[in-house]
């Protein structure tokens, strides 16, 4: 089970024993360059600023309108458009933060393992076990993100297509859903990534929170595994 959960990126929530933890925001994919110019460009991009999701929905749009489905962040009613390679992702930061062994229990998933049953709302439910954390839900959002997500997306309840919904606009607001699209789960997307679930690795392949991580390789090696089926199924 997850045993990570500090607040990613939230000042006023690091460190302090009883407030919770974890997801932040996006933009879109860099030009094309080298190796190296690029990946220094997710590391600026992970240490910054946070993107307005508003400005990724509406790029990618635009480039949904021009016939290309990779780019189809989110539909006419601000929903993100579920593709295999998002299912993908999606199942994959599930993988990371332990909530997806238990199938869609996982959306009812508290931190440390335990359940609660309504779907209504974000449980807000207190934890402590080697961290102190409310974080809940099959991306283990803590009530604050997910008030801010949910706020956004105007999201009614806490029900499994809304919290993929909410998962999504993390990403996206952290700049990296149109590079997944186009790049699938890179170590670089990872490094971004790390800022918001603490499961996935920077790339020195540690945790940006000093808490369990997963490898970059093993996540990769899910990511495209659980991508091949998808699209099989399709």
């Amino acid at each position: 089970m997850p045993t990570h959960r500090w607040a990613a990126g939230c000042p006023d929530l690091v460190g302090l024993p009883l407030r919770l933890r974890r997801h932040l925001p996006s933009a879109s994919r860099p030009a094309p360059a080298s190796a190296a110019a690029t990946a220094l460009g997710l590391l600026l991009l992970a240490a910054g600023p946070l993107v307005s999701p508003s400005q990724g929905r509406q790029q990618q749009s635009e480039g949904a309108q021009a016939g290309d489905p990779r780019h189809a962040s989110a539909s006419r009613n601000g929903s993100y458009t579920i593709t295999p390679q998002r299912r993908a992702l999606l199942n994959t930061i599930r993988y990371a933060e332990g909530t997806w062994k238990q199938g869609q229990e996982g959306y009812r998933t508290l931190y440390g393992g335990g359940r609660f049953s309504s779907l209504e709302r974000h449980p807000e439910i207190v934890v402590v076990k080697r961290y102190t954390s409310a974080a809940a839900g099959a991306y283990q959002f803590l009530p604050g993100t997910w008030s801010e997500a949910a706020r956004k997306l105007q999201l009614e309840s806490f029900e499994p297509s809304s919290q993929d919904q909410a998962a999504l606009y993390l990403v996206d607001r952290r700049g990296m859903l149109d590079h997944i699209d186009q790049q699938g789960l890179t170590r670089e997307a990872m490094a971004v990534l790390a800022r918001e679930w603490a499961s996935f690795p920077t790339l020195a392949g540690r945790s940006a929170y000093g808490q369990p991580v997963k490898r970059a390789d093993e996540l990769q090696r899910f990511y495209s595994s659980n991508l091949k089926a998808l699209a099989a199924q399709a």
